[in-house]
C-alpha cells in the first residue's frame, strides 16, 4: 500500500532531524552517535544520498575503510558529481593500499572540482607514496596556489624534498609550514632531520627541542636528538634522550640500537652489545642492529661474533652498502683475502665510502683479470691515501707481464718517486688530462684481478725513484753521521677516519725515546698541540716546508738506520725502501696489518708494535725496551 503524504511528510521530517543531528555530533567529535543517526537514516531510506555519503566520510575517521569504500560508491552511484565523496573514498583506498584507486579518485574529484585543495594535497600524499616525487610537488603545489596557508601541504612538500636528498629547500618548506602552524611539532621534528643531514647540527638540535616543547610525547623525536647530540659528543646528553624515547616506547627497538651506538663511542662496550641485542631481541630482522654489533664485535677483538652479525645483516638485507663494505674490511683484516677483496669492492657501492675513496666514473670498462691484456693500454689508477698508492703500485709490474700498456695515474707528489716503476709507459698526476686507453683499473682492485692470498702476496715495487740531488742535499743537511738515526712519525692526517686511535701526540712519545739516537722527524705537517714542545726539542730535527715531495721523504728515510711510525704514508714508503721500520698500530688496526703478528706480509723489513687493551704505554714501552737493544 503506498504511503499516504502525511506519513511520507513524517517520515522526510524524521529523516532530515535524524542527519542534521548526526551532522552534529559528528561534527562535535562524537562518533559513535553520529554513526547510529546516520545508520536510523538508511533503514528509513537506504539510498538517502546525505546519510550515505556522510557515514562514508564518518567511516574513512574511524579507520572501518572497507565499510567506507561500499557506502561512497553508493553514494557516488547516486550522485556521480561529488567531489567530496571521491576524495573520501581516495583516503580509504589510499589506507586500504590500494593506491592506483585512491589516486584515480582524487583525479575524479579535482576533474569535479578544480580548486579542490584538499583532494590536490591528497593527491601528493598518494604520489609520494609510490616515490612520483616529481608528480607529488606538482600536486603539492596546486593545493598551494588555491590555499595559500597550506601548513600540511608546505610540511609534505618539505618531505619529498627530503626524500629528494634537496635539504635546504626542504627547510624553506618546514619554515612555512611553521608559520602558518606554529605548533606544528612534526614541521619541527623533520626540519631538524634536514638540518641533521645538512650537519648543521646545533640547528637541529634547536629543531627538536622545538618539537619536544609542543609534543613531548613523540618518542622518534627523543631518539634523533639523541643522535644529534651523539654527533656532537654529548653522550650522556643523548643516553637520557633515549632513555625518554625508551620510557615513551618500551619497544622502540632503533632508541635501543641507537643507545647502544652510545655506549660504543664511550667504549662501554658491553652495554653497547646488550642494547644491540635487545633491539635484536624486539625486530629479529633489525639489519642495522645485527651492522651495529658486528662493529662493537670487532672492536673488542670478537671476530667470529663479528662476521656472524654482519652476515645476518646481508640476510636480511641484502643490498646493504655499509655492511657488505665493513665485512670486507673485518675478513681481510683476518686474512680471509679471496671473499674479503670479492667483497671490497662494495667500496664503490657505498654513497659514504665513495667519496673518500674516489669514486670514477668511466666509459672504457674495468679489468678484473679476465680479459687478456696483449696490446692493449690500461690505466691503473690511485684511488685512496698516498700510503695506499705505495702500497699496491706493486701490482704495476704484474699488469705489465700480462703484456699491457700501463697509463699510471697518481697523486702529484708521487709522480716523481713512482715515474720509474717497471712497466709504466706514461705517468700522470691526479687531475691532469688523461690519454686514451682501453681498460682501466683502481690500484687496490687489483689484489682481487690476481686473486692474491696471504701466500701470493707480490713483493715491494722496484725502482723508486729517489734522485741523486735528493739524496746529496739531504746528506748535506744532515751532516756527518755520528749516532745511528731514527726518523720519527707520530702523527697522520687529521681528516683519516681513524686519526683519533692510531696518531700519538709528541709528549705521549718524547718518554720512550733515549738519548743516544739522532731523531728526525719525518713529518711535513705539526699539530698545533705538538709545535711549542717540538720547538723546544733541539735534539729532534724537523725540516717542514723543505720537503717538497715524496723524493724528498723518500731520500730522507733512506738515510736513517730505523723510522719509527704510526700507521700512515711514511711507514709504506719506509717499508718499500726495505728500511727497517717499527709500525706503532692501535688495537683495532687498519686491515692490511691483520692479527696478532708483529712482522707484515706486505713489507719483510717492517715491525709491528700493537696498542694493548688500555693505552700506548706497555707498547711505547717495548719499544724504548727494543730502543736500547738496538743502541747497546
Amino acid at each position: 500500500m503506498a504511503m499516504s503524504k502525511s506519513k511520507q511528510f513524517q517520515l522526510a521530517l524524521q529523516v532530515k532531524s535524524l542527519v542534521h543531528q548526526g551532522l552534529t555530533l559528528h561534527q562535535s567529535g562524537k562518533f559513535a552517535e553520529a554513526q547510529q543517526c546516520y545508520e536510523q537514516v538508511l533503514a528509513l531510506q537506504p539510498d538517502h544520498f546525505d546519510a550515505l555519503q556522510l557515514l562514508g566520510a564518518l567511516s574513512v575517521q574511524i579507520k572501518q575503510y572497507d565499510q567506507a569504500v561500499i557506502l561512497l560508491s553508493k553514494a557516488l552511484a547516486l550522485n556521480p558529481h561529488h567531489a567530496g565523496c571521491y576524495s573520501n573514498r581516495g583516503s580509504a583506498f589510499k589506507a586500504l593500499m590500494l593506491l592506483e584507486n585512491a589516486l584515480s579518485d582524487y583525479d575524479l574529484a579535482i576533474l569535479v572540482k578544480p580548486d579542490y585543495a584538499e583532494a590536490h594535497f591528497n593527491r601528493g600524499n598518494v604520489l609520494q607514496d609510490l616515490q612520483q616525487y616529481d608528480a607529488a610537488m606538482h600536486s603539492y603545489d596546486q593545493a598551494i596556489h588555491i590555499k595559500s596557508n597550506y601548513a600540511e601541504a608546505y610540511y609534505n612538500r618539505g618531505n619529498v624534498l627530503q626524500s629528494l636528498k634537496q635539504f635546504e629547500q626542504s627547510i624553506s618548506d618546514y619554515d612555512l609550514a611553521i608559520r602558518f602552524n606554529p605548533n606544528y611539532a612534526l614541521a619541527y621534528l623533520n626540519r631538524g632531520n634536514a638540518y641533521k643531514a645538512l650537519k648543521r647540527l646545533e640547528e637541529a638540535l634547536s629543531s627538536y627541542d622545538k618539537a619536544i616543547h609542543i609534543n613531548p610525547n613523540n618518542e622518534v623525536t627523543f631518539s634523533n636528538r639523541g643522535n644529534v647530540l651523539k654527533d656532537l659528543g654529548r653522550f650522556t646528553e643523548a643516553l637520557s634522550s633515549y632513555d625518554e624515547a625508551i620510557r615513551l616506547k618500551p619497544d622502540y627497538h632503533e632508541a635501543y640500537s641507537n643507545r647502544g651506538n652510545v655506549f660504543d663511542k664511550l667504549q662501554r662496550f658491553d652495554e653497547a652489545i646488550s642494547n644491540h641485542d635487545i633491539a635484536i631481541r624486539m625486530k629479529p630482522d633489525y639489519a642495522e642492529a645485527f651492522y651495529n654489533r658486528s662493529i662493537v664485535f670487532e672492536k673488542i677483538h670478537c671476530f667470529d661474533q663479528a662476521l656472524s652479525s654482519y652476515y645476518a645483516a646481508i640476510r636480511m638485507n641484502p643490498k646493504y652498502e655499509e655492511a657488505h663494505w665493513n665485512l670486507s674490511l673485518c675478513l681481510l683484516l683476518c686474512g680471509h683475502f679471496d671473499e674479503g677483496f670479492q667483497r671490497y669492492e662494495w667500496r664503490w657501492k657505498n654513497a659514504s665510502v665513495r667519496q673518500v675513496v674516489g669514486y670514477r666514473n668511466f666509459d672504457e670498462p674495468l679489468w678484473l683479470g679476465a680479459e687478456a691484456l696483449e696490446d692493449k693500454t690500461i690505466l691503473l689508477y690511485a684511488e685512496q691515501g698516498l700510503g695506499d698508492t705505495i702500497q699496491f703500485c706493486r701490482y704495476v709490474a704484474l699488469v705489465a707481464q700480462r703484456g699491457a700498456k700501463i697509463i699510471l695515474e697518481v697523486q702529484r707528489p708521487l709522480v716523481r718517486l713512482l715515474g720509474q716503476l717497471h712497466g709504466v709507459s706514461e705517468i700522470v698526476a691526479k687531475g691532469d688530462q688523461l690519454p686514451s686507453y682501453d681498460l682501466q683499473c683502481p690500484l687496490l682492485s687489483l689484489p682481487l684481478a690476481f686473486k692474491t692470498e696471504l701466500h701470493s702476496i707480490p713483493p715491494v715495487a722496484q725502482n723508486l725513484c729517489i734522485a741523486v740531488e735528493k739524496m746529496a742535499f739531504w746528506s748535506g743537511k744532515l751532516g756527518k753521521k755520528v749516532k745511528l738515526r731514527v726518523g720519527l712519525v707520530w702523527s697522520g692526517s687529521t681528516i683519516h677516519i681513524n686519526d683519533m686511535n692510531r696518531s700519538l701526540n709528541l709528549a705521549q712519545l718524547l718518554p720512550y725515546l733515549p738519548e743516544h739516537f739522532e731523531y728526525i722527524c719525518l713529518q711535513k705537517e705539526i699539530r698545533p698541540i705538538d709545535t711549542a714542545l717540538l720547538a723546544s726539542r733541539p735534539d729532534i730535527k724537523f725540516y717542514g716546508d723543505e720537503l717538497h715531495d715524496f723524493c724528498d721523504t723518500a731520500a730522507l728515510c733512506q738515510l736513517m738506520d730505523l723510522v719509527i711510525s704510526v700507521d700512515t704514508s711514511v711507514a709504506h714508503l719506509s717499508g718499500t725502501l726495505n728500511i727497517p721500520t717499527w709500525v706503532l698500530l692501535p688495537y683495532c688496526p687498519d686491515w692490511r696489518w691483520l692479527l696478532d703478528r708483529n712482522d707484515s706480509p706486505w713489507y719483510p723489513s717492517v715491525k709491528l708494535f700493537r696498542q694493548g687493551k688500555s693505552d700506548w704505554g706497555k707498547t711505547l714501552a717495548h719499544v724504548k725496551s727494543e730502543l736500547f737493544e738496538l743502541g747497546s
